[in-house]
């Protein structure tokens, strides 16, 4: 075990990096095979240590393993998916209807990470100005679990494409308690080279040389050697 002030090592860091880069949202290449207990306590662990504002922490982690439950979830999936296809036309809607946006019956775990908006009282340190905080807050564990679960081998899936309120009937939650991800957990046949979405050519990733300003909006880098190395060169 580490002293806490011990600077990484190149090992550690490029572990670090790794996860970060190779980290994917998966939807097609879920196994069934299931999570050992002390594998998926690790991942809720480090979820669990994501920072809060005022130290608030307002997640919960529902564990969801019933077939029933799924099966729930997934038919408010596919009405929700029926309309957002609406959105568009020709061959965008026809691109989109071929895409896989869920794996809720492949994975063997569902996991919903939720946001109790009344923890820490009405009155949370830092959150006086930005009441969203808690929501942005939970969304750190969120990235926290995403990262853990990669370093496990294990695949993570954001199913964002469900009715909040049916959610929240589904799994029971009380008023103040806000259904934030639900994701689907497995390990994988393997880890896409790219995000999905680029692959099969919905989306591109956006250059970060273009996405990174200078003391304002719209204003250049001075620094010339940074913006060298924000355009990889």
């Amino acid at each position: 075990m580490s002293n806490q002030n011990d600077p990484f090592t190149d090992a550690q860091r490029e572990g670090l990096y790794r996860a970060i880069f190779e980290r994917r949202d998966v939807r097609s290449q879920f196994l069934p095979d299931a999570i050992p207990d002390e594998v998926l306590a690790r991942i809720l662990r480090a979820a669990h240590h994501a920072p809060s504002v005022g130290f608030m922490q307002p997640w919960d982690f529902i564990v969801i393993d019933s077939l029933a439950v799924r099966e729930q979830v997934l038919a408010s999936f596919n009405e929700e998916n029926a309309k957002a296809s609406e959105n568009y036309t020709g061959e965008r809607q026809q691109t989109y209807r071929t895409l896989k946006l869920q794996g809720i019956l492949e994975s063997p775990i569902n996991l919903c990470i939720t946001c109790d908006r009344s923890r820490g009282g009405p009155h949370v340190l830092g959150r006086n100005s930005i009441v969203e905080m808690d929501l942005f807050s939970t969304c750190l564990s969120v990235q926290n679990l995403w990262l853990a679960a990669r370093a496990e081998g294990i695949g993570v899936g954001w199913v964002s494409i469900l009715d909040q309120g049916m959610l929240s009937d589904i799994l029971q939650l009380p008023d103040h308690v806000y259904p934030l991800a639900y994701l689907c957990l497995g390990y994988v046949s393997e880890f896409l080279k790219q995000p999905e979405l680029q692959a099969k050519g919905w989306r591109s990733r956006l250059p970060l040389e273009e996405l990174v300003h200078g003391n304002g909006w719209g204003q250049p880098i001075e620094h010339q050697r940074l913006a060298s190395y924000l355009a990889g060169k």
